[in-house]
C-alpha cells in the first residue's frame, strides 16, 4: 500500500462467511506492517436501517434484504465523505444500533492522514459503492457452510434452503445477478476453511460455478 494517503479497502462476502473475523486480521497485519499505518475499522453492521426501512417491502423478502438493510446516505456522510480527500478527516463510528433500532450520532474520531479505512460488510461491491475502494477483498464460501456458521452464531437454521433462511440467502443471490462481486474484488479467497484462506480466480467462486449459487 502506498504510504501517502488515506486508502479504502473492502472485505466483502456473504453473511457468515467470516468477514469481521477476516477484517480483523488484516486490520492488525497492516498496522504491523513496513509502514505501520494506523487502520480504521468500520463494519456496514453499524449503518443499518432502522426495523421500519429494513422490513418495508415484507419481514421476509429477499429484495427487501438486497435494498433496504443498510443506510449507504448515512454511510457516507459519517465515514466516506469525512475520510476522502477534501473531508474534515473526523468520521462517525457507526449510525445505528441492531438491537435497540437506535439511529446513533457519535463524537467524530479523527484520522491519520495515512490511515487504512477498512470496512468489512454485505454488498460492498454494489453499484453505490464499488467505486469507493482501492482495494477489495471478496471471501468466498458456499451458502450451505456459511448458514452452518450462522446458525452457531445466531440460531438461524443451518440448511440455507430453510424457508426462514430465503430473506438472506435470496437476497444475497440478488446481489450475486445484478454484481457479481468476485469480478470486481481485487482479491477473491476460498475461506471455508478460515485457518487456511486460499486465494482463488474469480471465475472459481462458489456462486460462479452453476446457476443458483448455492456452492
Amino acid at each position: 500500500m502506498d504510504p501517502a494517503g488515506r486508502v479504502f479497502a473492502a472485505v466483502d462476502g456473504v453473511d457468515g462467511s467470516g468477514k469481521t473475523t477476516f477484517a480483523d486480521a488484516l486490520a492488525a497485519a497492516v498496522a504491523a506492517g513496513p509502514h505501520h499505518r494506523c487502520v480504521v475499522r468500520i463494519s456496514l453492521d453499524d449503518f443499518h436501517h432502522p426495523r421500519a426501512v429494513r422490513h418495508r417491502r415484507g419481514r421476509g423478502s429477499p429484495e427487501g434484504f438486497r435494498r433496504d438493510s443498510y443506510n449507504l446516505e448515512q454511510f457516507r456522510a459519517y465515514v466516506l465523505d469525512p475520510l476522502k480527500p477534501g473531508g474534515s478527516g473526523c468520521y462517525r463510528p457507526a449510525g445505528h444500533n441492531l438491537d435497540t433500532d437506535a439511529v446513533l450520532a457519535p463524537p467524530p474520531v479523527h484520522a491519520a492522514a495515512t490511515a487504512v479505512v477498512l470496512v468489512d460488510g454485505l454488498f460492498l461491491h454494489r453499484a453505490e459503492l464499488a467505486a469507493c475502494w482501492d482495494y477489495s477483498i471478496f471471501l468466498d464460501v458456499p451458502f450451505a457452510v456459511a448458514a452452518a456458521r450462522m446458525a452457531v452464531r445466531d440460531g438461524s437454521p443451518p440448511d440455507p434452503d430453510h424457508p426462514d433462511m430465503n430473506r438472506y440467502v435470496g437476497g444475497q443471490q440478488l446481489y450475486f445477478a445484478d454484481t457479481d462481486p468476485a469480478l470486481l474484488a481485487s482479491v477473491v479467497v476460498e475461506n471455508s476453511d478460515p485457518g487456511h484462506p486460499r486465494v482463488i480466480a474469480a471465475a472459481d467462486a462458489h456462486y460462479r460455478r452453476r446457476p443458483g449459487g448455492s456452492g
